[in-house]
């Protein structure tokens, strides 16, 4: 069991064994052995943790990867975890979460909800006081929790990844998907002495579709006066003329385009997260069609759901390289291209560091704002 002296604990959240592979890794690097703890589902799929060892006075750290199977479960997992150890008098709750889930829906869209927000104040409720976590999709995320968070980056291990097994990466160039990728693109062409591409425009039939609300149904001038509302006595208001509001023009949707030439290069699109891959096997044909005669892609999160394995083999995309933040060993049986960097050293470094009371500053040297 972990020394008691030591004064921390490190929890797994996660009921299933895939899930706890990073944090068996993470434990092994700081020398102490996993908490001590069940956590299961009920036979009517509610979950039940049970903590086989004290934590009172410790500072708990609860290391939950998300699968991308079965994120909601993984989300309550890690809320029933932090309660249980706060209603046990653990001292503090840090979450190490490498993926951020719902990171995605940290805006508003139409009528919808900014769930990222949501989940930030559940965190706190069942008990967090402060989270680690890796390449948020959006930084601003972090001014939705009420407490600390360090989000750290895990663009220097790709890009070790880049120099030391992509042969002939000199001859690379670095592509961004699209515009508002262009920023984390830059960053990793300058740091790696290249050239920078971006691609313009989407490929038909787009998700984005409906998430802009281009298809909606086009403004239409009210000419005609409110028929008023009718008021207790019987007699109704005097109309008055419609709000009259510009005609905003459709949204056109150019094809993909290429900004830089990519002829006989190595194509190296880089991203936070890979989970439908659609985009990305549309920009590697244009690529293709371009002149690149290799092409890989690096991101930081691996969801990799639906068909992406399938369709990953079948595109011109020589390699994808994602971190182990997400579990995808399944699609790696899946698809060979698949290749896995291990980013444990950094979560265990930040583990260290938080208990010891150190500067965080060392895990961020070098690092840019848009990284």
């Amino acid at each position: 069991m972990n020394i008691a002296k030591t004064g921390y604990r490190v929890f797994s959240a996660n009921s299933t064994a895939a899930c706890t592979e990073l944090a068996k890794k993470i434990t092994e690097r700081l020398g102490v052995e996993l908490g001590k703890s069940v956590v299961f589902q009920e036979s009517n799929g509610e979950t039940r943790v049970d903590v086989k060892e004290s934590v009172r006075g410790q500072t708990i750290f609860i290391i939950q990867t998300i699968p991308s199977r079965d994120v909601n479960t993984a989300i309550m997992e890690l809320l029933v975890m932090a309660y249980a150890l706060k209603t046990s008098c653990a001292k503090n709750i840090i979450g190490v979460i490498p993926y951020f889930p719902y990171s995605k829906q940290c805006k508003m869209r139409k009528r919808g909800s900014i769930v990222c927000k949501l989940l930030a104040s559940m965190l706190a409720k069942a008990g967090l006081t402060h989270i680690i976590t890796m390449d948020l999709h959006q930084k601003e995320i972090q001014g939705f929790f009420s407490f600390p968070v360090d989000n750290l980056r895990a663009s220097p291990f790709l890009l070790q990844y880049i120099q030391e097994e992509v042969p002939d990466y000199r001859n690379a160039i670095i592509v961004a998907k699209s515009p508002s990728a262009a920023k984390r693109a830059q960053s990793y062409a300058e740091r790696l002495r290249l050239g920078l591409a971006v691609m313009h425009g989407e490929a038909q039939c787009s998700e984005s579709d409906m998430a802009d609300g281009r298809h909606s149904p086009p403004c239409v001038r009210n000419t005609t006066g409110h028929p008023g509302l009718e008021l207790p006595s019987g007699k109704q208001q005097a109309p008055f003329p419609g709000i009259e509001l510009p005609i905003m023009m459709a949204k056109e949707k150019p094809p993909i385009t290429v900004v830089g030439d990519v002829g006989g290069r190595i194509a190296i699109i880089v991203d936070d997260i890979i989970d439908d891959v659609e985009d990305f096997v549309a920009a590697a044909e244009i690529l293709k069609e371009r002149g690149a005669y290799k092409i890989y892609i690096m991101a930081t999160h691996g969801l990799l759901s639906a068909d992406a394995p399938r369709l990953i083999e079948e595109s011109a995309i020589d390699e994808v390289v994602v971190t182990n933040t997400v579990p995808h060993e399944v699609q790696k049986l899946q698809c060979p291209k698949i290749k896995t960097v291990d980013v444990s050293m950094i979560l265990a470094e930040a583990i260290r560091r938080i208990h010891n009371g150190e500067s965080m500053a060392y895990l961020f040297r070098n690092i840019t704002v848009d990284d």
